[in-house]
């Protein structure tokens, strides 16, 4: 979960590096390096723990450390603890230091992933004389590809590709080799990687972010593939050595999409972000007053053969399935399973040839749900994946793709891909039901209203957050929270109880209401906060019995609904509202809330909203 940059050009490459690994730190921040090449000196790295900053200030932004050529690393520690010697990039040889300053190592590199058969390939590389200086997976790959160089002298592309295939996990491999300066090498297996190319030069990155300021023309590497990195060109390698031909493909994303501009934070604006990510994505599949899938190659043929459907996803693309599951299912009758990627790949499902697979993932490079879209691909299963980025790893291998138009999202939390997942995934259900009957032509039109009226009511939520911050103010020193609701309301409190523990770092937890009574309210005392989602009219009366239970015992209420519901005011403290809609679309105006305040106690707390701790924005590691 680590990010990586690389630049060889004319410019000067560690400003450079500097600043695109400034777009990756979400991805990884307890240590950062970078190695550069000045001609055919010696590589310099320059490592630092921490944040970003830490060797920003060590190399005076980059003005230190000369040359045009580099590679660069923000560590999110898998192996070996966050500190110098474990930070990235490694180095061929150096036994007894750090592998920092100037280094006369053949191989200089850095990695994304995790080599899980490092122990092994570290063993046999100690038997043929290397030593190392590091707890890192990382090391061993580098001295790895030093030593096919060094044996075989066939050049990098034999050496990577012998690596390859004796590496076993995932990795996104950038070496500099001391023999070919002015080049950059990479290699792929299930870790993002792209490549941006423009006049005289060259980019490697992570993710679009990074590069989106100097070039819109990138190339996607597929795995176990391998290329050269030239200024102003990249030549592609297969795992036999050959060359290959890959189609570049240009970005449509705003470059001043992955700025603040002028927000204190990212999260904040990619929350005001919202309506327009969400009406974006649902015009994106709008055709004369009506929705149109055809384009994602969801015919009416295809829509009417499917006997069951299983959403595949992690976190809170989970909980979009959560939220989706009573949705179509009230919409369709098609039987629908929501299931975490990590357990669905590790046990056997029961797998209908005319079910359809939908798997969520806003990178498209979530590491156990591509896993999982290649388990239901082995089993010739249809696939569709909800994606945020074209040309992803998940976007490439799923049968169909719904892309969500939200833009690059910096922030760890995610708020505005998950709101346009929702609408993706409302937009399924609507026309799912018009073409198999289960909603006639009044209901289609009235749902499509609803569906076009959630930007302007995400607006008007935001328009009222000052209430939201008031409140986040007078409980940013609570302990414990608990997240109560009943059907899509539950659904939604899953989200919201996420949204506050991953940023503020309060102990938050989310519950089917009818719940509370088999165990969780035991751990109720005075003043503990409850908040009680109340959207859905047929459970509102139910719910709000829960949130009394809990307030006869000690708890400070928090009511969400919608307008009209004015007395719940007379059981809860604190009251926040949402424009009334279709029961079926609250969780895109409810979720509002919870974010806002999620967001605003981490504030209050001094935390760093955009990057929380321990957390990284896309997981491609298990």
């Amino acid at each position: 979960m680590c990010g990586i940059v690389g630049f060889t050009g004319i410019h000067q490459a560690a400003p450079i590096l500097l600043d695109g690994l400034s777009k990756l730190e979400y991805r990884g921040y307890d240590s950062a390096g970078l190695a550069v090449r000045d001609g055919e000196s010696e590589a310099e790295v320059v490592k630092a723990v921490g944040r970003l900053r830490n060797l920003a200030e060590k190399t005076d932004d980059g003005k230190a450390v000369p040359g045009c050529c580099g590679i660069g690393h923000t560590r999110w520690a898998t192996h070996g603890e966050p500190s110098q010697t474990n930070a990235h990039p490694h180095v061929s040889g150096n036994c007894t230091g750090s592998g920092s300053g100037m280094v006369e190592s053949e191989v200089v590199g850095v990695h994304n992933g995790i080599i899980e058969n490092y122990k092994e390939l570290r063993e046999k590389l100690e038997r043929h004389g290397y030593c190392f200086y590091s707890d890192t997976d990382t090391e061993v790959a580098v001295k790895l590809v030093d030593y096919y160089y060094k044996k075989y002298q066939q050049g990098p592309v034999d050496a990577i590709c012998k690596t390859m295939v004796r590496v076993r996990g995932s990795y996104a491999l950038e070496l500099m080799f001391a023999d070919y300066p002015g080049e950059i090498w990479v290699a792929r297996k299930d870790s993002p990687m792209i490549i941006g190319i423009t006049d005289g030069e060259s980019y490697i990155a992570s993710d679009v972010p990074a590069i989106l300021k100097y070039t819109r023309t990138v190339y996607y590497i597929d795995n176990m593939q391998c290329a050269r990195i030239t200024p102003g060109e990249a030549h592609f390698f297969d795992l036999n050595g050959d060359e290959i031909e890959i189609e570049p493909t240009e970005i449509e994303w705003d470059a001043e999409a992955a700025e603040k501009g002028g927000y204190e934070h990212f999260m904040i604006k990619e929350i005001h972000e919202q309506p327009k990510a969400v009406g974006d994505t649902l015009n994106s599949v709008m055709k004369e007053g009506g929705i149109d899938l055809s384009e994602i190659g969801l015919g009416e043929d295809e829509i009417k053969g499917i006997s069951s459907i299983t959403v595949v996803a992690c976190g809170s693309a989970w909980h979009v399935g959560m939220a989706l599951q009573y949705v179509i299912e009230d919409l369709t009758r098609i039987p629908v399973r929501v299931e975490l990627a990590s357990e669905f790949r590790y046990r056997r499902p029961i797998l209908d040839p005319d079910q359809l697979v939908v798997v969520i993932s806003q990178s498209g490079e979530t590491a156990d749900t591509l896993e999982a879209l290649r388990l239901a691909k082995r089993n010739s299963i249809k696939t569709l994946a909800i994606v945020n980025v074209v040309g992803s790893s998940i976007a490439r291998e799923a049968d169909n793709v719904f892309y969500t138009l939200a833009g690059p999202e910096i922030a760890v939390a995610t708020t505005k891909a998950y709101s346009a997942q929702l609408i993706a995934g409302y937009a399924l259900a609507v026309q799912f039901g018009k073409v198999r009957g289960t909603i006639n032509d009044e209901e289609y039109a009235k749902y499509i209203e609803e569906l076009q009226s959630i930007p302007a009511k995400i607006e008007k939520i935001l328009d009222d957050k000052e209430r939201i911050q008031w409140f986040a103010s007078k409980f940013a020193h609570i302990h414990d929270a608990f997240f109560i609701g009943r059907g899509i309301d539950y659904a939604i409190s899953l989200e919201g109880s996420l949204k506050m523990k991953e940023i503020s770092y309060i102990h938050s937890e989310a519950y089917a209401a009818g719940e509370l009574k088999h165990g969780t309210i035991s751990l109720i005392e005075d003043q503990t906060l409850v908040i009680g989602v109340l959207t859905q009219n047929e459970l509102y009366e139910k719910t709000v019995s829960n949130m009394v239970e809990c307030k006869a015992r000690g708890a400070y209420l928090m009511g969400l609904a919608t307008y009209g519901k004015y007395e719940v005011e007379d059981q809860c403290n604190f009251v926040t509202y949402v424009p009334t809609i279709d029961a079926h679309f609250a969780a895109s105006l409810a979720v509002v809330p919870l974010q806002l305040l999620g967001y605003y106690i981490s504030v209050a707390k001094g935390l760093d909203v955009d990057k929380p701790r321990n957390l990284a924005k896309s997981v491609t590691v298990e």
